[in-house]
C-alpha cells in the first residue's frame, strides 16, 4: 500500500477523516498532521522527517483557497518544500486539494509549490488523480544549484546554497523582506562548526525588479562538496543566490517563497 504524508492548513478533524477514507478506497494509506502557522518559532521544520521518509509516495496538502492567499502560510510551506526536495529531489509530487474557492493558477504559487497537482474535493475524481501522482516517474530536471534550509529555536534559520557541480568562485545570498545575522562557509549537508571567509562583505544592496535584496556575500571556491550558508532573521518573500560577482550583471537564481 502506497503511504502518503497529508497536511491540513485547516483544524477540521471532519474534512480530514473524510479525504482519508475517500484516499483509503484506492489503496492510499495516509497518515499527517495539522498546520502549526508560526514562523517565528520555524513550526513548519516538524513534518519534515515524516516527508523525507522516502517510504512517503506524495505529499498531499488540504486546504481552502484563502489559506493559500496567507504569506505567512505560503512562507511555512514554501521552505518546508525546499528541504523535502532537497532530500527527495524536485520531482517529489505534491498536491493541493482545495476545499473551497477558485483553484489557484499555478504560475501565482511560490516557487517550490509550482510544480503541485491542483485538485478540487469536489470533484469526484481527485482521487484517482492523487494515485497518478503517487505513481508518475519522479522526473525533473536537476538545477544547476543545491539549495536547502534548515531551521529550529536553537540554531535559528538557515539557508544553504552552492553548485551541484561546480565550481562558483564565491557565493552570495540576497533576502527580500527579512534581514542576514550571520554566514559560514564548510562541507555541504550541515553546518560548519568553524568557517574561515575569503573577503567576506555584508549589507549589499540588489534591486531586481519591484524586489531590493539585502545580501551577504564571500569569495571562498565553492565545488559540489562544500557550500554557503547563511543565517535568515524573518521569512523572506523570495531570495537571490549564486556566485559572486563584482560586475554590475551577474548570473542568479531566484526563489520565491510567498
Amino acid at each position: 500500500m502506497k503511504k502518503l504524508w497529508m497536511t491540513s492548513l485547516a483544524p477540521s478533524e471532519e474534512a480530514v477523516k473524510k479525504v482519508m477514507k475517500q484516499l483509503k478506497t484506492y489503496g492510499l494509506e495516509v497518515n499527517g498532521h495539522f498546520w502549526e502557522d508560526d514562523l517565528q518559532k520555524m513550526a513548519w521544520i516538524k513534518a519534515r522527517d515524516a516527508l523525507i521518509d522516502t517510504n512517503v509516495a506524495l505529499w498531499l496538502i488540504l486546504a481552502a483557497n484563502e489559506d493559500l492567499l496567507s504569506a505567512s502560510i505560503r512562507g511555512g510551506l514554501s521552505l518546508l518544500a525546499i528541504t523535502v526536495q532537497a532530500q527527495r529531489g524536485l520531482g517529489f509530487p505534491i498536491a493541493l486539494l482545495l476545499t473551497g474557492g477558485e483553484l489557484p493558477q499555478v504560475e501565482t504559487l511560490p516557487t517550490p509549490l509550482k510544480a503541485a497537482i491542483v485538485l478540487s474535493a469536489s470533484d469526484a475524481t481527485y482521487g484517482a488523480r492523487v494515485v497518478a501522482g503517487v505513481h508518475a516517474p519522479m522526473k525533473h530536471p536537476l538545477p544547476e544549484y543545491r539549495l536547502d534550509v534548515y531551521g529550529n529555536s536553537q540554531i535559528g534559520q538557515w539557508f544553504e546554497v552552492g553548485p551541484r557541480e561546480g565550481p562558483w568562485r564565491g557565493a552570495m545570498l540576497g533576502v527580500s523582506g527579512a534581514d542576514i545575522s550571520f554566514h559560514g562557509v564548510g562541507p555541504k549537508g550541515s553546518l560548519p562548526s568553524r568557517s574561515v571567509l575569503n573577503y567576506p562583505m555584508k549589507g549589499l544592496k540588489v534591486t531586481l525588479g519591484d524586489n531590493e535584496y539585502v545580501a551577504w556575500a564571500v569569495q571562498n571556491d565553492l565545488d559540489a562538496r562544500n557550500s554557503y550558508f547563511v543565517k535568515v532573521e524573518g521569512c523572506p518573500g523570495s531570495i537571490l543566490f549564486g556566485p559572486y560577482s563584482s560586475d554590475q550583471e551577474a548570473e542568479v537564481h531566484i526563489v520565491t517563497l510567498k
